[in-house]
């Protein structure tokens, strides 16, 4: 595993660079973001079980009827998760992430969808199970929020890969709702990288199978070390894409790179998984700048 000190610094001469060119492109950057949504609440949905596709969810989302049956519950996951990342996305510099903020979230999230707990803590006999976890009960959670938060804002000394991934795996273990934690949960992620003057992650449905070994790493062991690689690789992935739309190439997939290179796509696979060649996922297809020089 890549020492995280060594992606940490990556990612920030990657953070230089970045606002080394925003200057005066903030509305192509608005138009990745904006494009970014439907992905976004894509995975975030998918993660959680839900069987619509990433076309789908744009369908929905343009309001254009789809070709099969969905249930209402569905549709309103993703119109409520793309409401609030697109509210992060244009508050979460403005203010302060409380408890209140989290419940006026969760709150956007579950509405028509489960009024009777949108908005609030789970209470008396409501526990919950995920896996084999059994999450605290309901009279601890506000007091264990309180602690997650105090942690997060007095370890800024700490880079803020393990920042994010011990407070959204604390966050998951707390499970302070009926429903909604997981969305929740990763956007909060987003939340405090916005708001520390990183660009948001996306955690791909394609990486479930690691995403749900961080967690019993941290039940088991009390370790952070998978959600730190995770966060690591989501972040660089944004910046990747971010940098290849601000310097101006042309945006190729990564096997018409290797065609025009001569070089195998399969090894150019291996190390935009890796993120040592700045490639980036989008709409399930690696991408890269043509302006990229491969050694």
């Amino acid at each position: 595993m890549v020492k995280i000190s060594a992606v940490f610094n990556k990612i920030n001469l990657l953070r230089e660079r970045y606002y080394q060119v925003l200057t005066g492109k903030e509305a192509l950057v608005k138009l990745v973001s904006e494009a970014e949504i439907a992905e976004q609440v894509y995975n975030s949905n998918a993660i959680e079980n839900s069987t619509l596709t990433l076309e789908e969810t744009e369908k929905i989302l343009l309001q254009i009827d789809l070709d099969r049956f969905i249930t209402e519950r569905e549709i309103f996951e993703t119109k409520n998760l793309a409401q609030v990342v697109s509210y992060i996305d244009k508050r979460a510099k403005e203010q302060e992430l409380t408890l209140g903020v989290i419940l006026m979230l969760h709150k956007m999230l579950i509405s028509n969808i489960r009024d009777n707990i949108a908005g609030r803590w789970r209470i008396k006999n409501e526990y919950v199970k995920v896996g084999s976890h059994i999450a605290p009960a309901p009279k601890e959670v506000v007091k264990r929020l309180q602690g997650m938060l105090a942690e997060y804002n007095g370890s800024s000394h700490e880079n803020i890969i393990k920042r994010i991934a011990r407070l959204h795996l604390t966050f998951e273990y707390i499970h302070p709702f009926v429903d909604g934690n997981g969305r929740i949960g990763r956007v909060l992620n987003n939340y405090l990288l916005i708001r520390e003057g990183f660009v948001p992650i996306n955690i791909k449905f394609i990486d479930k199978k690691k995403y749900y070994q961080a967690f019993k790493e941290f039940d088991e062991k009390d370790r952070t070390n998978i959600m730190e690689e995770i966060v690591g690789k989501a972040l660089t992935n944004s910046y990747h894409k971010r940098l290849a739309y601000l310097e101006g190439g042309t945006i190729i997939t990564l096997r018409e790179y290797a065609k025009k290179n001569r070089i195998s796509h399969s090894n150019l696979i291996n190390k935009a998984q890796r993120q040592t060649i700045p490639a980036f996922l989008e709409k399930g297809a690696w991408k890269i700048s043509n302006n990229f020089k491969y050694k």
